[in-house]
């Protein structure tokens, strides 16, 4: 009788306090650490590695993010790369495992997990989107093949840590890859922020600070430049997937296969040639975020103008403030509802509307097929000559950047 209350009082130890008798403090700060190497086994290895190709890591970090997300996710390396892949290739169309714009930001906030499982069974995208990925014995016959046994022992390390609190520790981790990147990136990432680029669809960056989700909050920055190893482009953004890859570097451990272009500007070429195009076309982008900040910068001149003439001129204020929050947006981007006060701030500025028609031109030159490298030459030099004898200051200095834009060694 002895021994049982014995087993009896060791078991109700156990279950109060775990093996390792730890404070609330530090359950929370063991359950934050894991649940953080968790997103950054997501960002570095299923997204930047095996996804895009973007990055090469050693096979024993490379493998400790396979054994880690096995117990900390459950998720199968083949069908998340697959319907990562398809969602770039058919972004925002009705193909797209989770869009926002096809499903409803409620749905992908509420139910992200169980759009990204109904298209995990859907064997052709798999087929098609998963190239590539390891397909070695352990992961064909035990990752893959017994996914809650890895989640399943991840409980049972944490009931044997913490007792009975262990199985809120695991709850949490459970729970957040569906959340943060399920929810909050598959949905307000194509939703809600702000966008440094007019990348083809919505994606926005969610925060400027990307730490909580590895980097992932730069959606827009990722969506622009998706091979890209480095998310962050601004001065004021910060990637700490980006920092992690780094120290790896530091360490030879990974190795970034590419970076974000950056426009360089050095001397003003007497006219624009081959390599002031190719210059132009790699960095389009951030040609176009540029041109975006001339577009903003005359407008809100012109809405100045306009308020210096008081009460008269109210409702052409209101117009060309409309103008100044829109007309640098590509035209499928801007609701209908807007464009009647753009073509009305237009018809009060034909400075503006110059700059509009000027951007178009100048979009031709990558968006044209079945021309000439020689004549698409032809082309910029004649968009030169036009915007430097606008007499527009923001034309005719933009020209001046683009004559001075040259290729630049891509460098970390």
């Amino acid at each position: 009788m002895e021994s049982f209350w014995l087993v009896h009082d060791a078991l109700v130890q156990w279950l109060s306090h775990g093996l390792v008798e730890a404070s609330w403090w530090q359950v929370l700060l063991f359950t934050l650490a894991t649940t953080h190497v968790t997103i950054v086994s997501v960002t570095l290895f299923l997204h930047r590695s095996q996804a895009h190709r973007a990055l090469d890591l050693h096979p024993a970090v490379q493998h400790f993010f396979r054994f880690w997300l096995w117990i900390g996710t459950g998720m199968v390396t083949k069908e998340w790369v697959a319907i990562h892949r398809k969602h770039h290739a058919k972004c925002e169309t009705a193909d797209d495992p989770h869009s926002p714009v096809t499903h409803g930001i409620g749905k992908v906030l509420r139910e992200g997990a169980e759009l990204y499982r109904a298209e995990s069974k859907v064997q052709a995208t798999i087929d098609k989107y998963s190239h590539g990925v390891p397909d070695d014995w352990v992961e064909r016959h035990v990752y893959s093949r017994y996914t809650w046994q890895g989640v399943g022992l991840m409980l049972i390390l944490n009931l044997l840590l913490f007792g009975a609190v262990g199985a809120a520790v695991w709850a949490v981790q459970m729970a957040w890859i569906p959340i943060t990147a399920a929810g909050i990136i598959n949905g307000l990432g194509h939703y809600s922020g702000y966008r440094n680029f007019e990348a083809p669809d919505a994606s926005t960056n969610v925060l400027p600070i990307g730490i909580v989700i590895g980097g992932e909050e730069l959606h827009n920055n990722h969506h622009t430049y998706p091979t890209s190893a480095k998310f962050s482009v601004k001065p004021y953004e910060f990637d700490i997937g980006w920092g992690y890859i780094r120290a790896l570097e530091m360490l030879g451990l990974a190795k970034a296969k590419k970076v974000p272009p950056k426009l360089t500007l050095g001397g003003v070429r007497t006219v624009a040639d081959n390599q002031t195009l190719q210059a132009i076309i790699a960095n389009r982008y951030e040609v176009m975020a540029r041109y975006a900040a001339e577009l903003r910068r005359a407008a809100g001149a012109e809405a100045e103008r306009l308020k210096a003439q008081g009460p008269a001129a109210a409702a052409r204020l209101k117009q060309m403030r409309v103008a100044q929050a829109w007309l640098h947006r590509d035209d499928d981007k801007i609701p209908q509802g807007v464009k009647p006060s753009l073509a009305a701030a237009m018809g009060e500025s034909p400075q503006l509307a110059k700059l509009v028609a000027m951007r178009e031109e100048l979009r031709a030159l990558w968006t044209r097929t079945g021309v000439s490298a020689e004549q698409l030459v032809a082309d910029l030099q004649a968009w030169c000559r036009k915007a430097e004898g606008s007499g527009i200051a923001a034309l005719q200095e933009f020209s001046l950047k683009l004559r001075a834009a040259s290729l630049s060694p891509q460098a970390h």
